[in-house]
């Protein structure tokens, strides 16, 4: 029994892969590039976007969102009020995105209009891990508030992305918490990985990591 629960796991996995990949070469062929925004719920996902945004039309750049939530459309709401394409995808039971799920949002936005589009994932720093979804690069948010040692007990996360926020900067020191030990822990697990540390209510940080995001 245990052989054929692991041989279902890989089936799962494969083909999450194969849909992953033809997302890819989806986004490709519209000339959409596209970014998988990972981390807990209140580590500032919704609010990395609404930073973003902004500056992407500075830039003469056209943004759009899928949120993804179990339930609920909180972080759908603010992103439309930022006057963008954007799509609500509901999970139900399951705890991340799954590169179908994606799909079936990729035909409802109009992907000739999009320059840069932010797959929001659920806020979950374990379930999303194995899921891609067909985005070139993956970042991960983790906030002060989370504690000094989120990022030691979720090593798989920060090995399967490119770009690691550090954000909630101005509350550390109201919260104890070390970001040093963290950004030390996320390039113990990840030494390639870029990291920036961010206030999303000042901007700090912000410029930086999107040039690096659109690199």
């Amino acid at each position: 029994m245990h052989h054929i629960d692991i041989s279902i796991e890989k089936d799962i996995f494969s083909a999450n892969q194969r849909l992953a990949s033809q997302n890819a070469a989806h986004l490709v062929s519209h000339k959409v590039r596209a970014f998988d925004l990972l981390g807990g719920i209140g580590s500032g996902k919704t609010a990395l976007i609404e930073q973003m945004i902004p500056r992407l039309e500075t830039m003469g750049l056209k943004g759009a969102a899928i949120a993804g939530d179990v339930y609920g459309d909180d972080d759908f709401r603010r992103i439309t009020s930022l006057g963008i394409p954007a799509e609500n995808v509901n999970t139900g039971k399951e705890c991340h995105l799954d590169a179908h799920m994606v799909e079936h949002a990729l035909h409802h936005l109009p992907l000739e209009m999009i320059d840069v589009l932010f797959i929001e994932n659920v806020g979950n720093m374990v379930c999303p891990t194995d899921f891609e979804l067909g985005a070139e690069k993956r970042i991960v948010v983790v906030s002060s508030t989370e504690g000094d040692d989120v990022v030691n007990k979720h090593p798989m996360m920060f090995r399967g992305c490119q770009i690691g926020v550090l954000n909630k900067i101005d509350l550390a020191e109201a919260v104890g918490a070390d970001l040093n030990r963290m950004e030390t822990d996320m390039h113990r697990y990840n030494p390639d990985m870029k990291v920036f540390r961010t206030n999303m209510k000042t901007g700090d940080g912000l410029d930086a990591l999107l040039t690096e995001i659109l690199v």
